[in-house]
């Protein structure tokens, strides 16, 4: 059986409208009365990370802004990586390409974020990667926002330095994601399961691939695993 958990949140533990599965909640916590550490990674910001651990029960390790920001506890060093005045400043220049055009984005909980950038879906990430080339910041999809970033940020990333944090290996782990933002941590876990709606770069290196999808498939198999 795994020593811990870890696991995405958007489209993982939550469907495409952002509702929360209570199935798989219920599951976590289950987890957690068994005293098995539990970690939330996401591209999302460390106050939404801690309202949702708070709210599940989880000792509060979280991996945050897709890596940028990762703790092991709520009370313990929040450790943040990156360039986020760097990662501004591309966005930037993604507005001054984009304004002439009479085209908008909407960034998401800027003032909020430690590490990276995130923004509206209305542009292709190809767009975006086009217009910052050779600025040094990187762009990635996670099928809810476009997430600006500096090179060698990832949340496999966090995870290898967190597990370590925890006295663990990421071996030690069985992980559930669902995008391409989540294939390394899949690919670092001891077991790796995404669910049926998971993008196909997340089922291709995934163990198991769940009937069912979002939280429903993460609660089924975390009856399964643990």
């Amino acid at each position: 059986m795994p020593k811990a958990y870890i696991t995405d949140i958007d489209g993982t533990l939550t469907d495409n409208n952002r509702r929360l599965s209570l199935s798989a909640v219920a599951e976590i916590r289950r987890l957690i009365d068994c005293e098995i550490p539990v970690v939330l990674a996401s591209g999302n910001t460390v106050c939404f990370l801690d309202g949702l651990s708070h709210m599940i029960g989880t000792k509060g390790a979280i991996i945050a802004e897709n890596g940028g920001v990762y703790r092991n506890g709520y009370l313990e060093e929040k450790y943040i990586v990156g360039n986020k005045n760097l990662c501004m400043e591309a966005y930037k220049k993604i507005i001054d390409e984009l304004k002439p055009k009479g085209e908008e984005l909407r960034l998401f909980s800027a003032e909020y974020r430690f590490s990276d950038i995130a923004f509206s879906r209305d542009i292709s990430v190809e767009t975006a990667r086009d217009i910052i080339k050779n600025t040094g910041v990187e762009a990635v999809d996670t099928g809810f926002a476009i997430h600006l970033h500096t090179p060698n940020i990832s949340k496999g990333a966090a995870f290898e330095k967190l597990a370590r944090l925890m006295g663990l290996k990421t071996a030690d782990f069985l992980c559930t994601g669902d995008s391409v933002n989540d294939v390394e941590m899949l690919k670092l876990s001891g077991i790796s399961v995404t669910p049926a709606n998971g993008s196909t770069e997340a089922k291709s290196v995934a163990c198991c691939i769940t009937e069912k999808p979002f939280g429903e498939g993460v609660a089924d198999a975390l009856k399964k695993y643990f």
